[in-house]
């Protein structure tokens, strides 16, 4: 009985050291193997000159809210770093520069044909205006927003200028071919009325417009139009597509 458990003993011993030296064998050719492999080529990817590096900066240009989305013409200039919010409707050849906020969450704004919104304006509306008029905010056609100036459920006729940081409050109302000097402040419910240039805080009456200065207004507004234009084209669509145009135009010959 001793002898059969020597014996056990002494294979179990055989095995161990057996399986200890096979173990070590292949760690080392593992270790020799990758010291001595030579490593693979990185594969380098080269960039097409068609690819895109788009600027993604959390920027939300349009805005929805509840069943209200901003419409904006296809012609109309809108800068990349506007926000539009709402119930905000900005119509054909007009223009809201760089910086602008257009708030049309609690009532309706809207910027008529060929006018324009400056740098840093902020326009927004009230859910009612206390003067009894409306609350919406309306700038009609051919009118100039002058920068930096805050307008609220007010009215803007055709053809005025709105001198930059300016400030018209609820229910106000600037009738056609007029002007507010820059720095100016409308109280609730003042009426500017046509041809006539008003200014101070509060706004007052100035003088009247002479009739060459009530055809330069809408002369301004279809300039900046225009100056609109050339920022226009500075900007990509959102899509790829222009790409395959630009591809098929060169293979026809046709200048770009």
């Amino acid at each position: 009985m001793a002898t059969s458990l020597a014996r056990i003993s002494k294979r179990s011993i055989t095995s161990a050291v057996s399986s200890n030296l096979i173990r070590r064998y292949f760690a080392a050719e593992a270790v020799a193997v990758a010291t001595t492999e030579t490593p693979k080529p990185k594969s380098q990817v080269t960039p097409s000159p068609d690819r895109v590096k788009w600027d993604y900066r959390g920027q939300r240009q349009i805005i929805p809210l509840g069943q209200w989305l901003p419409k904006v013409a296809v012609d109309a200039y809108v800068a990349p770093n506007v926000v539009l919010a709402g119930q905000v409707t900005v119509w054909d050849g007009s223009s809201v520069w760089n910086g602008a906020v257009l708030r049309g969450d609690l009532n309706k704004i809207t910027v008529g044909f060929c006018s324009n919104v400056q740098e840093r304006c902020v326009v927004h509306a009230a859910w009612s205006s206390p003067t009894g008029l409306p609350a919406q905010t309306l700038i009609d056609r051919y009118v100039t927003v002058g920068a930096y100036s805050l307008l609220r459920s007010c009215t803007i006729e055709p053809e005025c200028i709105i001198g930059q940081h300016s400030i018209l409050m609820e229910g106000s109302l600037v009738e056609t071919r007029s002007i507010l000097e820059a720095g100016s402040v409308l109280p609730p419910g003042r009426r500017i009325p046509s041809g006539e240039l008003w200014g101070g805080n509060p706004a007052r009456f100035i003088r009247t417009l002479t009739n060459e200065e009530t055809l330069e207004i809408p002369k301004l507004a279809v300039a900046i139009n225009h100056l609109s234009g050339d920022y226009f084209s500075e900007f990509l669509p959102y899509s790829t597509i222009y790409l395959e145009v630009e591809k098929f135009k060169k293979s026809l010959g046709i200048a770009i």
